[in-house]
């Protein structure tokens, strides 16, 4: 006689289940970017992907919804989806309407930025770069404009929000982007303090360096030798050293108003880079205290030590 199968799930676990939500995903954010070649697409497109927006160029409006649906699946972390949708997918671009009206009646709501610029505008553009315009064919610039003008009609006339860039410059059209998606708000600037050895060359990359050779160095006290700016007790002598918060305090108060300017020229990352002679102790410790106290003022950082292990 066979014994009975043991249980292996506990009783009122199914109805625990039963009882629990999944927690709702908030409902994803859909724009379509359009408009006249050389109004600034592509500007646009940027300063959304600065603002963590998930973007692609030039879809075709077909591979929309397939797309969307992607972002709303479980699992997805895409909450925030830019579409550069434009005359350049010549014979499928005529589906982005059809396209825009299967999403509104799946319910998913989204937004159109339509960009324009006056076509006197367009033609010095166009020459500026020495480029044809994609629908002039054999003919002029001018050709190419009105047809395209033609052919967006009927989607300018859907757009939520149009925004002339005649008279803008790449900086006053990424606010004008800025305020008309995200309402104004301005993100954070993303700063990473960068701790590195003057023996190994200066970063590249760096916006700004500081030199904290004027520190006495740990690397002459036996205990803290093999240890780095990471450890606490390297980073608690380095800190206690005369100066050395004055100068955190002080390097930091100089800072804000260069990052300020930053985002205000639209310039969305900044490395502060710390040196010493090997980048083990001072530098990464210093870096550390930096990276702390921007932190405390809003800014995004993150913080790296380029030559540890070199030594």
């Amino acid at each position: 006689m066979s014994e009975p199968s043991p249980i292996t799930v506990p009783q009122g676990i199914p109805e625990i289940e039963a009882a629990s939500h999944t927690p709702e995903r908030s409902d994803p954010e859909v724009l379509i970017i359009t408009g006249m070649s050389g109004a600034g697409r592509t500007r646009a497109a940027g300063v959304l992907e600065d603002l963590d927006w998930f973007v692609v160029d030039n879809l075709p409006p077909m591979m929309i919804v397939p797309l969307v649906d992607l972002m709303t699946k479980a699992g997805s972390s895409v909450e925030r989806l830019a579409v550069v949708v434009d005359v350049r997918g010549r014979e499928y671009f005529s589906e982005l309407a059809q396209a825009l009206d299967h999403l509104r009646s799946s319910g998913v709501s989204y937004r159109i930025l339509f960009l324009d610029a006056t076509d006197e505008v367009l033609v010095r553009r166009f020459e500026s770069v020495r480029r044809p315009h994609p629908l002039q064919g054999d003919g002029r610039i001018l050709d190419g404009i009105g047809t395209e003008r033609r052919m967006l009609a009927s989607i300018a006339e859907r757009a939520d929000v149009v925004v002339d860039t005649s008279g803008l410059s790449v900086h006053d059209l990424a606010k004008e982007v800025r305020d008309a998606v995200a309402g104004g708000s301005v993100d954070s600037l993303r700063i990473n303090v960068l701790a590195f050895g003057f023996k190994y060359g200066l970063p590249l990359d760096a916006d700004h360096v500081a030199d904290v050779r004027f520190l006495a160095n740990p690397y002459w006290i036996t205990e803290l030798r093999h240890l780095t700016g990471q450890d606490d007790a390297v980073r608690d002598y380095v800190l206690a050293r005369p100066g050395a918060l004055e100068f955190v305090e002080r390097y930091v108060a100089a800072l804000e108003p260069v990052l300020a300017g930053y985002l205000a020229e639209e310039k969305r990352y900044a490395t502060i880079a710390v040196g010493c002679t090997g980048g083990k102790h001072r530098s990464v410790a210093i870096a550390g205290e930096i990276a702390a106290r921007l932190q405390a003022a809003g800014h995004r950082v993150t913080v790296n030590a380029r030559d540890l292990g070199k030594e």
